[in-house]
C-alpha cells in the first residue's frame, strides 16, 4: 500500500529566551489575582489602560499570564510606593 506523501509543516521559530535565568512558566488568572491581590475586574481594566502585564491567549478561552512580567509588575509597584528607582 503507497503511502501519500503529506506537505512538510514549517515549524514556527522558537521564542527568543527568557532573559533571566528561571525558565519561563505560565500562570492562571486565580494566581495572577493572588500574587497581586487585585480582583478580576482591576486586572483587566488595568491591561486595557496600558498599567499591567496583557495575558497570553493559548486559545480561543485559555488565557495565561507569563509569572516573571507579573512578579516584576508586583516589584515596580513596591519600588514605587517607597519612592525608590525601579
Amino acid at each position: 500500500m503507497a503511502r501519500t506523501a503529506h506537505p512538510i509543516r514549517k515549524q514556527p521559530e522558537p521564542a527568543a529566551a527568557p532573559t533571566s535565568e528561571q525558565p519561563r512558566r505560565f500562570i492562571k488568572l486565580a494566581e495572577v489575582r493572588s500574587l497581586t491581590t487585585l480582583s478580576t475586574s482591576e486586572i483587566y481594566r488595568r491591561i486595557a489602560a496600558g498599567t499591567f502585564p496583557v495575558q497570553v491567549m493559548l486559545g480561543p478561552k485559555s488565557a495565561v499570564w507569563i509569572e516573571s512580567e507579573i512578579l516584576a509588575w508586583c516589584e515596580a509597584r513596591i519600588a514605587e510606593s517607597r519612592g525608590e528607582a525601579a
